[in-house]
């Protein structure tokens, strides 16, 4: 299925008036407070986030998984569910292929879908902690943290490979994620794990083409509930100083414990230029995987206001690779990530309306209630208009989740894949 623009038009008649009366009101309300509107729609507009390829079909849990009709089955259609996105939303420009996956079978053709489609890819993301076909070893224990060296040359092939089918679709990172870790007090030395997993990492490190980047994720716990060899971003940090100055720490949202202070890491990882790339979620327990902004908002808009803040004064660290990493078990994918997509957009602009200079001015003045109303003002601003502006500044639709429903975009898929279809990864 593809969204053309006479459809999109079609879906816009019906909202344009309410949305330029309320466009125009917050417009002359911000205009008034020395605020630059039409910069700030153009920044939404450019704004892109990545989709990530296993987030097209329903997750699950290690308890059951319920598949969601009209799946898409092979990396084709997925790229098609991107374009789907992005025709909506105008915001979802690019995919981020998980691989094994998600391997290409025709990669010109795979390119010539996406070109026409407007979709770049992304990040591409290794996977060793799943045992694949064939394999000779197992990562069952680990995999770059391995202590047998033949699981880790196994594993640091698969990475050198993953950058190979990257490099062939234009994409620009790798991600790495580990599963590694210990479920157990005394099943790993913990020193031992750390310096073969920097060791496994230089080695892929070694592989990258010169103009790409490596983005090392962490997480606290899962699946060891015991120890995880990347728990938290000091030692993604250190990992990705041990590798090179192309290595970066990659925040996910979701993976922290609870009541973590994410806004402060943001901002101490820009100031040492070494924030590589951004995993949106929410979680209300832990690495819950849940709809950007359902359940924190606020934390998201104050992450934001520190990216915001280092994006403009922190020329050492690289542009951000911005991504969606959400799954769930009873929503339509599309329609849950149509919903990330937008909180993220609304936490960048309510972001951006903070005037940074007298948020400055404030806190070199200690006036604590100044320096919480310069925020709350701007948090509590409804800023969709701005969005809703951005959007039909670049062809896509005033409200994407009504769009996609009067579309029927769902029931056209199972028309087209049927109903028990289930997406490749999953």
């Amino acid at each position: 299925m593809k969204i053309n623009k006479e459809q999109i038009l079609d879906s816009n008649k019906a909202g344009l008036e309410n949305h330029a009366a309320s466009f125009d009101f917050l417009a002359n309300k911000l205009t008034a407070q020395g605020k630059d509107v039409n910069a700030i729609v153009s920044k939404l507009s450019e704004f892109q986030v990545a989709i990530p390829s296993w987030a097209l079909g329903a997750g699950g849990t290690r308890f059951g998984r319920f598949s969601f009709y009209g799946e898409p089955t092979n990396l084709e259609q997925k790229i098609e569910d991107v374009g789907i996105l992005h025709s909506l939303t105008q915001t979802a420009g690019a995919v981020s292929l998980h691989i094994p996956w998600d391997i290409p079978s025709d990669y010109a053709a795979i390119k010539e879908k996406a070109d026409a489609l407007n979709i770049k890819f992304d990040a591409v993301n290794s996977n060793t902690f799943q045992d694949q076909k064939d394999a000779a070893e197992t990562y069952k224990y680990g995999s770059l943290s391995n202590t047998s060296k033949a699981v880790r040359e196994q594993a640091i092939q698969h990475n050198l490979d993953v950058i190979k089918i990257g490099d062939k679709l234009g994409s620009k990172a790798l991600t790495v994620w580990l599963a590694d870790g210990s479920s157990f007090p005394g099943q790993n030395n913990f020193q031992t794990a750390f310096q073969n997993t920097q060791d496994s990492l230089i080695d892929i490190y070694k592989g990258l083409p010169d103009d790409w980047k490596m983005l090392v994720e962490y997480k606290p716990y899962e699946p060891n509930f015991y120890s995880t060899v990347i728990q938290d971003w000091g030692a993604s940090l250190m990992l990705a100083n041990g590798c090179g100055d192309k290595a970066y720490t990659l925040v996910d949202l979701g993976h922290h414990l609870p009541n973590s202070n994410i806004e402060q890491i943001v901002s101490i990882l820009q100031l040492k230029g070494k924030l590589g790339g951004f995993h949106f979620n929410d979680s209300k327990y832990g690495d819950d995987d849940l709809t950007v902004g359902s359940i924190k908002p606020y934390a998201l808009f104050l992450i934001f206001n520190e990216l915001v803040y280092g994006m403009e004064n922190n020329p050492q660290n690289p542009d951000l690779a911005w991504m969606i990493d959400a799954s769930h078990n009873i929503k339509d994918p599309l329609e849950d990530l149509i919903q990330s997509l937008e909180a993220i957009q609304e936490a960048y602009a309510k972001a951006m309306l903070i005037d940074q200079d007298v948020l400055r001015a404030a806190q070199l003045d200690n006036d604590v209630v100044k320096c919480q109303e310069i925020l709350q003002e701007a948090y509590r601003t409804d800023v969709r208009p701005l969005l809703e502006k951005a959007r039909l500044n670049v062809g896509g639709v005033i409200s994407p989740i009504n769009a996609y429903r009067a579309l029927d975009v769902r029931g056209q898929l199972i028309k087209e894949r049927g109903r028990n279809t289930v997406a490749t990864g999953l």
